[in-house]
């Protein structure tokens, strides 16, 4: 097949491109470009946005002996990404930009242009399952438990699992290295990417609030406890999510003694109420915005259907209704936690699976407390 690999400049994509030649196909490397100015994103090795990765992915590209390329997304990656966190965060939300990114910019512009440039696939460095099943491909967990990627990637419909390959979804990651390594490959031991790769400092409270003056949840305010009494103030709404515990300043201890959580946020009004941990306990979500990785199933139950609610969180063992409608995207989801989540805010994603497979992710737009 010809294929395009998608070299992030990082030790997992340069290892799934070799992998990708040696497996016999027309691989060509691409680099995408994300930021307008990519100085003002990350620098050095914490993100995935930065010349010295793209420096790094070439190196990569002809240490393998592919042909290599630098495609501009950086508008595309703006308008979808980057905005919509803004947007999200404004809202009293707690958005998943990696995810985002994967569904309109990675598998979406990506794998729209490769297709039409006639390539017949994609290659990632994630670590995740594409296998046959009995009603087309199915996307499976990594057997590598610790890096594994299927949560990001439970966006991705059938049709794109189709024409996406990743060959490290069956391989621990210090062997991935180790590979890299033998391949002379000089990212072999560049750290992991983390946080958010557009947040050029980690700060995403301190960069909401230089990019949204004028938003609401700029205005300082009260954080009260549950009987209305305020124990404190903060700078603004934005960048504070549901669940938060450092960061706060109490004034106020709590009666008990007990660090004291956010549990609500009203952009609006300013208010932020905390409370005990426990509080914090959910066993229902209302899903909105479906994203099936084959067919949309009527209902889900049953010992291996399970809900992952952060990218590397606990599984939590749940039963799945959907109500469908027309188009797909206006359905909505009803998840029942038979193990209860703590800190669960919407605008994040709950992702379904049954067993290993990945059955699809939805858009959380509301949670029910467990009773006191």
């Amino acid at each position: 097949m010809r294929v395009i690999a998608a070299m992030s400049g990082g030790v997992d994509s340069a290892v799934a491109a070799a992998r990708a030649v040696e497996a016999g196909h027309d691989v060509t490397g691409i680099h995408l470009a994300l930021s307008r100015n990519p100085a003002s994103y990350r620098s050095g090795a914490r993100g995935c946005c930065t010349v010295e990765d793209a420096n790094d992915a070439r190196r990569a590209a002809d240490v393998i002996g592919i042909p290599f390329y630098v495609w501009d997304m950086s508008d595309r990656f703006h308008e979808d990404v980057v905005e919509d966190f803004m947007a999200e965060y404004a809202a009293g939300r707690t958005p998943n930009p990696c995810l985002r990114c994967n569904e309109r910019i990675k598998f979406a512009a990506v794998l729209d242009r490769a297709l039409g440039l006639g390539f017949d696939a994609v290659v990632t460095g994630h670590y995740a399952v594409v296998r046959d099943g009995a009603d087309g491909v199915e996307l499976h967990r990594a057997s590598d438990a610790a890096k594994d990627q299927s949560y990001v990637l439970g966006v991705l419909t059938q049709d794109q699992l189709r024409h996406s390959l990743f060959p490290l979804g069956d391989t621990p990651k210090p062997l991935v290295r180790q590979e890299a390594a033998r391949r002379g490959l000089l990212v072999a031991d560049k750290p992991d990417s983390h946080d958010i790769c557009f947040v050029a400092d980690g700060d995403n409270a301190g960069w909401l609030r230089e990019k949204l003056p004028d938003a609401v949840g700029r205005t300082p305010g009260p954080i009260l406890d549950e009987a209305g009494a305020e124990v404190g103030r903060h700078e603004g709404t934005l960048g504070l999510t549901i669940g938060q515990r450092r960061g706060l300043r109490l004034g106020v201890p709590a009666a008990d003694g007990k660090p004291r959580f956010v549990l609500d946020i009203s952009p609006v009004s300013g208010t932020v109420t905390v409370g005990p941990r426990e509080h914090l306990a959910v066993d229902r979500i209302e899903g909105i915005k479906p994203r099936w990785c084959g067919g949309a199933p009527a209902r889900l139950d049953g010992a291996g259907v399970t809900v992952q609610l952060r990218a590397h969180g606990e599984e939590h063992r749940a039963a799945v209704s959907v109500t469908r409608a027309e188009p797909v995207e206006a359905s909505t989801v009803a998840i029942e936690l038979l193990d209860p989540a703590f800190g669960i805010a919407p605008g994040q994603a709950a992702v379904i699976y049954d067993g290993t497979r990945v059955v699809g992710s939805v858009t959380i737009a509301s949670t029910r407390r467990v009773s006191a």
